[in-house]
């Protein structure tokens, strides 16, 4: 019988994998994601703007700003995600096969406990995508030296934790049980060991309903990591504060500044995270029959 430790290990594997993936193909429009929820109102006029101008002003390039962030932190952040998941599951049915509720409450729970190292990555990740092009622009270690030396762990590293949490459980919720369902209508006709193209749109469809349980609290969350100084209220308060802040800017429409080109990232992004999961951890599962 196949040790739990070599599946577990499995798991971490192949969301390493599965992560790496993710960045690769989604960074660009990633970039024009939070652009377009960080960036001053009148200085695009929408997503292709940013596109336009960031190409044109910084370079192709430019829209890798950010990426070593994620690269250097998915190995831990993919690991903890899939890992987390495949234990939820675990303690929430000792059966392998969840309903899609169930599905979604251990996405709930892989989503917090990912939040502890999804914070500070994507923190730096913001922060360098929030430079465009000046010669004060910083590279990641002076970013990481400065949050650090100025504000310390809990206000600078960590900076934004409590809307990550807040972001990573209904988002991963709608990750895993929107691929699980698709992936569920396609073995119904295909059978259990689906095409990759089949893999390929379910994680496309986890990755749409990723973004759209969750879309505000992702700009909130971008907008108080960008900030210049720490948020001196409780975290609740700050999330509420930057809500209304948004509201009053540009109304109900500002929370969903870039929800276009993270539906568009997410399509090849997911796709191919969870093509590259699915694969690796087939390839291992064969190779020490975990």
């Amino acid at each position: 019988m196949p040790s739990p430790y070599t599946s577990t290990l499995n798991d971490l594997i192949a969301g390493s994998v599965g992560g790496a993936a993710q960045v690769l193909v989604g960074q660009p429009l990633d970039t024009v994601k939070t652009r377009a929820q960080t960036a001053p109102k009148d200085m695009f006029k929408g997503p292709m703007d940013i596109l336009v101008k960031t190409l044109r002003n910084e370079g192709f390039f430019a829209l890798y700003k950010g990426m070593a962030s994620p690269l250097l932190g998915i190995a831990g952040v993919n690991s903890l995600l899939f890992a987390s998941y495949a234990a939820s599951k675990r303690i929430i049915s000792p059966f392998p096969e969840l309903s899609i509720q169930q599905i979604a409450l251990a996405g709930g729970m892989a989503g917090f406990a990912n939040a502890v190292l999804a914070g500070p990555v994507e923190m730096f990740k913001v922060r360098m995508q929030g430079q465009y092009g000046a010669a004060t622009d910083q590279r990641l270690r002076d970013v990481a030296r400065e949050m650090w030396r100025e504000w310390g762990f809990k206000r600078g590293i960590m900076r934004g934790y409590w809307v990550t949490v807040a972001r990573e459980i209904p988002a991963y919720a709608g990750f895993y049980s929107g691929f699980e369902f698709s992936k569920r209508q396609f073995q119904a006709r295909y059978g259990q060991q689906v095409p990759v193209w089949a893999l390929l749109a379910s994680g496309s469809i986890g990755g749409i309903a990723y973004w759209l349980s969750c879309y505000p609290l992702d700009v909130i969350k971008s907008r108080i990591q960008l900030r210049s100084t720490p948020p001196t209220s409780k975290p609740w308060t700050c999330i509420n504060a930057e809500l209304r802040t948004i509201v009053a800017e540009g109304g109900t429409a500002g929370l969903f500044r870039g929800l276009t080109p993270s539906l568009l990232r997410s399509i090849p992004a997911a796709a191919s995270t969870f093509a590259a999961y699915e694969l690796t951890r087939e390839f291992l599962r064969e190779s020490t029959g975990a």
